[in-house]
């Protein structure tokens, strides 16, 4: 299965996530929604708020131009929420699964569907 099938129908496909992006843990895009961006600044705050969760809890997280307020955040995963919207992000061995959702969806809702891919890649050594 590619990344971007991942994206199309693992996470945006269950209608829990709006937009998503699979990109290493070293950095760089894998795969993205369709009109979704993560500008090069994005994208290492993501991969720092794993090693400096504390800053990333004072100063928030930002995605596709959207501060987030950070709910939680610790080596493995950060959880953002901006009004009734919302940020999961989960790292893997390889990877970094970026997603958001959107109002009506809730945020446990969204959490589960990111939460299981991470841990169904962890199993792949990905």
């Amino acid at each position: 299965m590619s990344w971007q099938q991942y994206v199309d129908g693992n996470l945006v496909g269950t209608q829990k996530v709006s937009r998503a992006a699979i990109m290493g843990v070293n950095g760089g895009i894998w795969a993205i929604s369709a009109g979704y961006q993560l500008t090069p600044e994005e994208q290492r705050a993501i991969i720092g708020s794993f090693s400096n969760s504390e800053a990333t809890q004072a100063s928030g997280i930002k995605l596709n131009g959207q501060k987030f307020f950070t709910l939680q955040a610790d080596e493995g995963k950060v959880y953002g929420k901006k009004g009734p919207n919302g940020c999961v992000i989960v790292r893997t061995v390889q990877a970094i699964l970026v997603t958001e959702y959107d109002a009506p969806v809730l945020p446990g809702e969204a959490t589960k569907v990111v939460e299981e891919l991470a841990d169904y890649l962890r199993s792949l050594n990905f």
